[in-house]
């Protein structure tokens, strides 16, 4: 630590201590300017009555795992799924873990926490918990293929997850309102679906198709969620951070509607998709460089003939492009499959895919894109490179 001071002065350190009360004794947590405690934010309390001049944080919180367009019902917490993948009503977590619910419940109590660290942004490549777990004794016999992380809040392929949203309604102040799951649930007509909205309004109020479900006040009604049984089997948790309607299924639309001082702010929407029609191209950006470097990402979507997303369509897309550019890459955020990242197809996952696009070093002009999948009208875009 000393060094890293006489290094930059300007700078204060931290470690991440999965044993708090451990670094508290060896001296390492007082050798740190910032101590960071590692998934146990019910010692925020104590620790800061014990040491009112330092400053701590959550240096690894939360453990959620989910993947992104993925639903089971009921919503209850599980060991693993058949499916290989999680439900993203954001109840499931890693053994030693929590929901994001408690980390900010607890940050809400304890002030003078300086904030978290979520683990992860991101998914990445391997640890694909809770699927081959390490601890003696696990059954993994039925995990394969799942090969990258569920933890992100944003999948490998870029796309964001319902929790991203949920982190969003606590740290952003700008208005806005998520309301999940998709409304596809064909066969289960009149059987009330579980809808939730993240908000970080005064009020959230549900519509479907266009009939008003009522309204919710933000923190006014907790919203009981499984804990699962690396805790208690019957232990609930209650969160403030969620609004939760039952909705009997009905195809159409559900709509939600953010209110602050009376006033309408922000809304979000899902729809019941119809039969997937057509493929869209969505890239980031249309401009880049000629330096054979630059990137552009293009979603690709799946859709019915109104443009709305196909929320399980898996469709075997093909891509072709030309002129100046090269395909960098492949991904669809589906962290169970061994598809290569490397090549010109890529399935969709739960109707999303991602085709990343380099420019050439020196080759101004257009690189055109098609994305083609049977039975459907191909997706075209064009990206120009600049020198």
């Amino acid at each position: 630590v000393g060094f890293f001071h006489e290094e930059d002065p300007a700078r204060p350190t931290t470690s991440a201590f999965n044993l708090p009360e451990a670094a508290i004794q060896n001296g390492l947590a007082a050798a740190v300017d910032l101590p960071g405690i590692n998934y146990k934010p019910w010692m925020y309390e104590q620790l800061v009555k014990d040491h009112p001049d330092w400053i701590f944080l959550g240096s690894e919180t939360a453990s959620t795992v989910s993947s992104r367009g993925v639903y089971h019902l009921p919503i209850e917490k599980y060991a693993k799924h058949p499916s290989l993948q999680l439900s993203s009503y954001d109840v499931i977590t890693a053994s030693w873990a929590y929901i994001p619910d408690v980390e900010f419940q607890y940050q809400e109590q304890v002030r003078p926490i300086l904030g978290e660290f979520v683990w992860t942004g991101f998914d990445y490549l391997g640890e694909p918990t809770p699927y081959f777990d390490y601890h003696p004794g696990a059954d993994n016999s039925h995990d394969w293929p799942a090969r990258s992380s569920y933890f992100g809040m944003v999948d490998l392929a870029g796309f964001p997850k319902d929790r991203y949203y949920l982190y969003q309604s606590v740290w952003s102040k700008e208005p806005m309102v998520h309301v999940l799951p998709h409304w596809n649930w064909e066969g289960r007509e009149g059987q009330p679906i579980p809808v939730m909205c993240y908000s970080n309004c005064d009020e959230v109020e549900l519509f479907l198709n266009g009939k008003s479900l009522g309204r919710k006040r933000r923190f006014a009604e907790p919203v009981e969620l499984p804990v699962g049984t690396n805790v208690s089997a019957e232990r609930k948790l209650e969160s403030k951070y969620r609004l939760l309607w039952q909705v009997p299924f009905q195809a159409g639309t559900v709509r939600a509607a953010a209110y602050r001082g009376g006033k309408e702010v922000a809304r979000d929407e899902v729809r019941t998709a119809g039969a997937a029609a057509q493929v869209k191209l969505v890239p980031d950006r249309t401009v880049i460089q000629a330096d054979g470097d630059d990137l552009s990402f293009v979603a690709v979507r799946i859709e019915d003939k109104t443009g709305t997303l196909c929320p399980s369509a898996d469709h075997l897309v093909q891509f072709r492009v030309t002129g100046v550019g090269t395909i960098a890459g492949v991904d669809n955020g589906n962290a169970a499959t061994v598809e290569p990242f490397h090549a010109d197809y890529r399935k969709a996952f739960n109707g999303l895919a991602l085709l990343i696009v380099r420019s050439r070093q020196g080759q101004s002009g257009t690189i055109k894109v098609t994305a083609t999948a049977e039975g459907l009208a191909a997706g075209r875009t064009a990206i120009t490179c600049k020198t």
